[in-house]
């Protein structure tokens, strides 16, 4: 197979071929050397069984390279490099790492203002003998829209190995600044194409003698060709993960969620904006000042679960928990038996301005979310709960067994005609619904002990088989899939269960932005590790990040005292530690004005209204444009007994920015492990409201067999080590 490419590859073998390498590094497994081809500088690795693969590390623009200059200065290469146009300064390094990475960071500095209309991908497959066109290769996965710039490959003919690329685009913000243009879609391409295009504005100059970070890309090399999909997540967790350790990382930024949770509960109470009556019951709106749309059943629970555990760490009661618990048995429709999402008695008011704005029409996910925080609550004791979920269990199993365990996007409850088959042509369904389903016939075996619900999930659960990254459909199902399936791993021992809850776990990872958007409005909000709702999500949402936030920490509590994936000691607490303050700034009080849309798809924005956002787009553009969700509000409320932790002896309060297992509270000490790696940090803050017990307090870490003092950064800030238990003692 011949496959097509530009000018700009076409002639990359022949030049490279034709050249003399002017640098070389000689490594065990591999060789590096350096060419100047005229318009370009390559980097060509060369793996020790053979297969090259050609990184251009700078690119001339529109001109040749003159004089290259190398020199050496610690565990760094430095070239230094320059064109008619302008400079060029590359560091090359090797990081430390039990893998073959090296990174290259290129810097640009132009002689004169300059637009730039061009600039073709950094990656060229090489073949020993004839081109590159005649090469093959597989893709695993590339960047999509704003999440991370990476790309992940396997290089086939000649047999090689594979390539995961990982482009630092925080480094690249100050020229997206500069030149008004996105980082979206940079990093991936077609088959021999691959890598980073660097984005260029032809309208908007770059201004000269300024220099510019223009690439910052690691790379993992490795003879590894993974042969099913569930290598192919695995091993991808794995290199994240292991480029994770090395990037470059912006300070994790803190947030009171304390006095955030109890604006929120004043704000959510007391706001008309929020609710609406119908037949003398309080509903609450999916979006501030939206009277159109029907009351939704999943809005409602959305918010109990989080309040419900809210007011359980806080110890008291709240009214607002019962005007939300109030008609919750309204949504149970008799002619289906089951729960539906709009209020039975107001389906008329459907405007059928979407698909699923009509009567009885169901999205898959939608009939399962529910059921899960129902059940959850029923599990916490509520008795009506129980009931609606228990009633509605076996509608449930009849559409899994009617679709065969693989469900539409949409369907009619009552009749069962799918009404939209396939998320996108030749896509399927929502295929993450069977892990969904299945954590929701957990969830009923718990309840009832009856053995029936256990074997619909195994059933269920064969149709993740052989998916990889395709599992992932939305963010938040697929990560407490994730949960369901390592709860199933230890009920029954099969190792595929662990293994798929990889792949759901990879699709979350894929979906992430490990970037920090510091340009046009991105330079407002830390987007560093957020997560996208959707494989094609043009933004990130609100709910969808809570969600995935509180998946990951029942991931890590329900496979405590199991071997995991030693990637996801690294990437579930990093998440963690971003999202705990990065998830207040959906809060437009959080923002500044310009930054919010003036144009709102449903109801109203309310900028001093403690309600979220759903939506944070690209730097460039505005956010809140879908509208301020009230079913996000719950957004504090988990934030605070999965973070905050009490001790009652003294009247104070730890705040730990990781995940935590193991907690004990005695009279006189407490304990609970951090579960990440020690090269990776956790913060501890110790609030307490009477000031004068700090000082009696002593906290330590036990690093491999000894409890050591742990430092203190500032007055009651502590820093710990990612791994460890850790004691606090005190008179």
């Amino acid at each position: 197979m011949i496959n097509p490419v530009t000018p700009w590859t076409s002639t990359a073998h022949a030049d490279i071929a034709s050249s003399k390498h002017i640098f070389e590094i000689l490594l065990p497994d591999y060789n590096f050397r350096l060419y100047n081809t005229g318009d370009s500088l390559w980097l060509v690795a060369r793996w020790k069984r053979g297969g090259s693969i050609a990184f251009r590390i700078a690119f001339g623009i529109n001109s040749d390279f003159d004089e290259v200059s190398i020199s050496k200065a610690d565990n760094e290469t430095i070239i230094i490099a320059s064109t008619r146009l302008g400079y060029y300064r590359i560091i090359l390094s090797l990081p430390r790492s039990s893998e073959t990475i090296f990174r290259y960071t290129t810097s640009f500095r132009a002689k004169f203002p300059m637009l730039i209309p061009f600039w073709p991908r950094d990656i060229v497959p090489l073949m020993q003998r004839g081109k590159t066109e005649n090469t093959e290769g597989i893709i695993h996965s590339h960047q999509v829209g704003s999440r991370s710039g990476q790309i992940y490959f396997s290089m086939t003919k000649p047999k090689t190995g594979s390539v995961f690329y990982f482009q630092n685009l925080t480094a690249i913000s100050p020229y997206c600044q500069a030149t008004e243009v996105s980082l979206r879609e940079t990093v991936g391409g077609s088959w021999p194409e691959l890598g980073f295009q660097f984005p260029v504005n032809a309208e908007k100059a770059l201004p000269a003698h300024s220099e510019y970070i223009v690439s910052d890309a690691f790379v993992l090399l490795t003879p590894h060709i993974p042969k099913k999909d569930s290598e192919v997540a695995t091993q991808f967790l794995h290199y994240l993960s292991t480029i994770y350790t090395l990037l470059p990382k912006p300070e994790p930024s803190g947030h009171d969620w304390i006095n955030t949770a109890k604006k929120v509960l004043e704000n959510l109470y007391t706001n008309k904006g929020c609710w609406t009556q119908t037949n003398g019951i309080p509903y609450l709106n999916a979006y501030v000042e939206d009277y159109k749309t029907p009351p939704e059943i999943m809005v409602k629970l959305a918010v109990l679960l989080p309040l419900q555990e809210y007011l359980t760490w806080k110890g008291t009661n709240h009214s607002l928990s019962e005007d939300i618990k109030r008609g919750l048995g309204a949504f149970y429709d008799a002619r289906v038996k089951s729960i539906v999402r709009y209020h039975p008695a107001l389906e008329d008011d459907l405007d059928k301005s979407e698909e699923q704005k009509r009567e009885m029409v169901m999205d898959s996910w939608y009939l399962h979310h529910p059921l899960l925080n129902l059940s959850r609550l029923a599990l916490r004791g509520d008795v009506v709960a129980k009931k609606l979920f228990l009633d509605s269990i076996d509608y449930a199993i009849r559409v899994a067994k009617h679709f065969d365990y693989d469900w539409p996007v949409f369907y009619k409850m009552t009749t069962l005609e799918v009404l939209k088959a396939e998320t996108s042509p030749g896509k399927g369904g929502e295929k993450d619904v069977a892990g969904s389903y299945a954590h929701v016939m957990l969830m009923a075996w718990y309840l009832t002990g009856e053995k029936r619900f256990l074997h619909e999930a195994t059933i269920a659960l064969k149709r993740l088989q052989g998916l990889g990254f395709d599992i992932f459909y939305q963010a938040n199902n697929t990560a407490f899939t994730a949960a369901a399936l390592v709860e199933l791993y230890k009920e029954t021992g099969e190792l595929r269960y662990l293994e798929s809850s990889y792949c759901c776990l990879a699709g979350i990872f894929k979906n992430c932005q490990i970037w920090d958007c510091n340009y046009g409005y991105g330079q407002n909000f830390p987007y560093f590790f957020a997560v996208f709702p959707l494989n094609d999500a043009p933004y990130t949402a609100a709910y969808e990040e809570l969600e995935v936030f509180a998946a990951l920490h029942h991931y890590i509590e329900v496979s405590a005292g199991i071997k995991i994936l030693p990637a996801l000691k690294i990437l579930i607490p990093e998440f963690i530690k971003y999202a705990v303050g990065r998830l207040a700034y959906y809060f437009p009080a959080m923002l500044p004005s310009d930054m919010i849309s003036e144009d709102v798809k449903t109801g109203e924005i309310q900028k001093d209204l403690w309600i979220p956002l759903e939506d944070i787009h690209d730097g460039w553009e505005k956010s809140g444009s879908v509208g301020q969700e009230v079913y996000g509000a719950g957004l504090a409320f988990g934030m605070v007994p999965r973070q905050y932790f009490k001790l009652p002896e003294l009247d104070a309060i730890i705040f730990i920015n990781y995940p935590i297992t193991d907690l004990r509270i005695g009279k006189k000490s407490a304990t609970f492990h951090v579960g990440g790696i020690a090269a990776l940090k956790a913060e501890l803050k110790f609030l307490d409201p009477t000031g004068i017990h700090i000082s009696s307090v002593k906290i330590e870490q036990k690093i491999k067999t000894t409890y050591q003092p742990v430092k203190e950064k500032a007055p009651a800030q502590f820093e710990l080590s990612g791994t460890g238990m850790v004691r606090i003692t005190w008179k």
